[in-house]
């Protein structure tokens, strides 16, 4: 399999996974345009994508989801709350009869040759989940968005080859940035986002010999910065108890504006 960021960050995310004969987006919260010159990076069509599995319905999730699934008829995954908030976003437009499939958290289904295992996260949207897809050994996941972990997210979390997590805002940027002060207290609410600190002590949490890549992503524009994220997250693990040191990893940052190195797992 592979795993890839075609956009990652504040102002829209779209992430590839897929392997030779399955195409999946996680989330089209960029143009179409983007997403094709995403897709056409990698090889792939995108009257070649499988499905399109969304992980909550804020605009930098489904920005372009109507007008890609639509022209390609892609069939589109998410839970019963996403769905509703996906059909109650009048910019996506109507979608075609089909092309919306409900799923659960914790309820495993096929797409090709990959299974999904959707699991429940904490964010301020209707039901959002994030994604843990395999492929035989392999396993690779998409987990931003996340308000807090718990033992249930690290455990979703384990025995994964690639991941793509969330390390969204660095606390003292944030405290002292220009967001108005009921903002500031979502984002680091337990229904808004992981800060760098977080997220490097999520990963100590789940760690093992067979990661292959790491990418951070979900930055915030403001509140946040590649090099600060990219060290921050380092030093935590460097710091917590899992033995790993943070310069020993396969750790990246995911772009907004930049197609990420291809994880090939």
């Amino acid at each position: 399999m592979r795993l890839c960021s075609i956009a990652s960050g504040s102002s829209g995310n779209c992430i590839y996974v897929g392997d030779d004969h399955t195409h999946l987006l996680v989330d089209t919260g960029i143009s179409k345009k983007r997403i094709e010159a995403g897709l056409h990076h990698l090889g792939v069509k995108g009257d070649e994508v499988d499905g399109i599995l969304i992980t909550h319905e804020h605009i930098d999730h489904i920005q372009g989801l109507g007008v890609f699934s639509r022209k390609f008829g892609v069939p589109i995954y998410a839970t019963a709350g996403t769905v509703a908030g996906i059909c109650a976003c009048n910019s996506i437009g109507k979608m075609p009869e089909g092309l919306l499939n409900v799923v659960e958290t914790d309820s495993d289904f096929c797409l090709g040759e990959i299974n999904v295992h959707p699991f429940a996260i904490s964010h301020d949207a209707k039901e959002p989940c994030g994604y843990r897809m395999e492929k035989g050994e392999a396993k690779v996941a998409v987990a931003t968005d996340l308000g807090f972990y718990d033992e249930y997210i690290v455990d979703n979390l384990q025995g994964l080859d690639a991941l793509l997590i969330e390390a969204n805002h660095d606390v003292k940027m944030l405290e002292l940035g220009p967001y108005p002060y009921p903002l500031k207290r979502r984002v680091m609410g337990e229904k808004g986002h992981l800060s760098n600190e977080s997220s490097g002590r999520l990963l100590s949490s789940i760690l093992n010999d067979k990661m292959k890549g790491i990418l951070l992503g979900h930055l915030s524009k403001e509140n946040n910065y590649e090099e600060l994220a990219y060290e921050t997250v380092k030093l935590e693990i460097t710091m917590g108890e899992s033995g790993y040191r943070g310069e020993d990893l396969p750790l990246m940052v995911a772009r907004r504006d930049t197609v990420s190195e291809i994880i090939t797992v």
